[in-house]
């Protein structure tokens, strides 16, 4: 009984691997489709594929066209690194002090998941004007950003860090803005800014725009 016990714990194991190996490789094909062929001219067989399975193991384990764009966003936005890039941010807004030190961490989290992440929404973007299940995800992916940049706009005011007269709707706003994939778009992709001079100038641009001044030593 033990040895059956154990042969079904490694066979489930290995499924489970092999789960995770098939889910890697549809989205990593998925994002290359989207990349070159745009979202209305990439199927979902021409991902199964790209990726070496079966057109139902993409139904299975995503749902469909839009779940796999929806998927790809979930898997940037975890930026780089075993913890969550979001709960990272978290961890760091409650146990910094500094407020600009605050900031200009938001701006590193921004610059590290805004290369996977900016494809995306520019695809989501592009594909809305055409596909009503793009141009909901587009207002869903785009009132969660919003809701999540109110929660670090709340969260300086609370803690008395906004420049004098600075709302938390307008600081918010502003925190939607500089984390816009147009932004990236612009100055990355058109510009050809480097990821690191776009890195710095996210973080000096919310200092400027929502702390007051550091106070001389």
């Amino acid at each position: 009984m033990v040895q059956v016990k154990a042969a079904r714990g490694y066979d489930s194991s290995r499924r489970r691997e092999q789960a995770e190996r098939n889910r890697a490789a549809v989205l990593d094909a998925a994002e290359l489709l989207f990349e070159e062929r745009g979202y209305g001219a990439t199927t979902v067989s021409a991902v199964a594929a790209a990726a070496g399975v079966s057109v139902e193991t993409v139904y299975k384990a995503f749902g469909g066209k839009a779940a796999l764009v929806r998927a790809l966003w979930e898997r940037g936005l975890a930026g780089r690194g075993p913890v969550h890039a979001q709960e990272r941010s978290d961890a760091m807004r409650e146990n910094a002090a500094d407020p600009h030190a605050i900031v200009r961490a938001w701006g590193g989290f921004i610059t590290e998941v805004m290369p996977a992440t900016a494809p995306v929404l520019l695809l989501v973007r592009a594909a809305a004007a055409t596909e009503p299940e793009m141009a909901r995800l587009r207002v869903e992916l785009d009132d969660s950003r919003l809701a999540r940049m109110e929660v670090n706009a709340r969260f300086l005011a609370d803690r008395h860090h906004l420049r004098a007269g600075l709302t938390v709707e307008h600081a918010r706003d502003i925190l939607f803005a500089y984390s816009a994939p147009e932004l990236y778009e612009l100055l990355v992709l058109r510009q050809g800014w480097s990821p690191e001079s776009y890195g710095v100038f996210i973080s000096e641009s919310l200092s400027a725009a929502l702390l007051s001044a550091p106070e001389e030593p």
